[in-house]
């Protein structure tokens, strides 16, 4: 069972790896490849990611990669993998949400409280709740693959997918709590040059 769970935690990670130098290539080429170019070389990125290379390497390097940043939750994962397919862009509220959740969370956990949510993760129906009504007000929202990707999320804790057992494990982690709070700020730039930039043309004289 434990030798199951090391092979899908290295092929999630060598195609997550993929798909990361799949988005810095094109940041670089300033060019967004086609469909089928971003899966094919997803693919094969992936596969040098996976394989062991050798030069005295005891592990493939989607390994290393893994024990330096761990497990990624289901939802970094399923919103990075989806990056791949042309989207709908994620919605501004599901970006502050996950960075106020992280925030409430992170502190906490790391004992800054008598209180710790992460123990919630194992046996909280409240918890479960939660992440259930966030995926349906998403779909309401308009952000079905939101939904979508919170019942996977969920689906996977439910099967014990990963090693952990643990529901916070699957909708949230350090990656995304930043990933969040960089876009919030870009977002929060753009929106305050585009302004700065509409009241110059409209500016009298």
């Amino acid at each position: 069972m434990t030798n199951h769970l090391q092979t899908i935690a290295l092929l999630e990670m060598s195609l997550t790896c993929g798909i990361l130098i799949l988005l810095l290539a094109q940041k670089v080429f300033q060019t967004e490849f086609p469909v089928f170019v971003r899966i094919l070389l997803t693919f094969l990125i992936g596969n040098v990611f996976f394989w062991p290379l050798g030069l005295s390497m005891e592990l493939p390097l989607a390994g290393y990669v893994r024990g330096m940043t761990g497990d990624l939750s289901v939802v970094t994962m399923l919103l990075l993998w989806s990056s791949v397919l042309p989207s709908k862009p994620i919605p501004l509220g599901f970006k502050i949400t996950a960075l106020i959740a992280a925030c409430a969370f992170y502190p906490f956990a790391l004992g800054f409280g008598m209180t710790d949510p992460y123990v919630w993760g194992y046996s909280s129906i409240a918890l479960l709740a939660g992440v259930l009504i966030f995926a349906i007000f998403c779909g309401l929202a308009g952000w079905v693959k939101g939904t979508w990707i919170f019942a996977l999320a969920l689906l996977a804790w439910s099967v014990h997918w990963h090693e952990s057992m643990n529901l916070w494990d699957y909708v949230l982690d350090p990656f995304l709590a930043l990933w969040s709070m960089i876009s919030i700020l870009l977002a929060w730039n753009q929106r305050r040059r585009e302004k700065a930039r509409s009241g110059f043309l409209f500016r009298a004289g």
